[in-house]
């Protein structure tokens, strides 16, 4: 039974899932929007909310926490100075997510996730 469990493992271990979630949400800062599985969207929603959350505060504290959890400049730098603007009223729903088809090889259920 998967009571009471906090995250999806996408069928791999920890190190590459968190490498995953780095990756998408990098490609996801810089493009807008990004089409993935639906099991990763929702993954990365979660990721995405906690990012935009911790960037709100704009210290150096949340600054240096934001490149620790990603660790890609140009990203955190977009994030902080054109995405978390648009942000600051709101109390999460920063990332939406539009279930769009199946995948044509293994029809796996494939979604848009793109800031609102």
């Amino acid at each position: 039974m998967r009571h009471r469990k906090a995250y999806r493992t996408l069928s791999i271990d920890s190190d590459r899932r968190k490498a995953l979630l780095r990756n998408l949400a990098i490609a996801l800062i810089e493009h807008g929007q990004i089409k993935t599985t639906d099991a990763k969207a929702k993954e990365l929603q979660r990721f995405i909310s906690k990012l935009v959350s911790i960037g709100k505060k704009n210290t150096l504290s949340s600054r240096r926490l934001l490149l620790s959890r990603l660790p890609h400049k140009p990203s955190v730098k977009k994030l902080l100075n054109d995405i978390v603007p648009k942000y600051i009223d709101k109390n999460g729903g920063y990332v939406g997510i539009y279930k769009i088809g199946y995948r044509q090889g293994d029809a796996a259920k494939i979604s848009l996730i793109k800031f609102q």
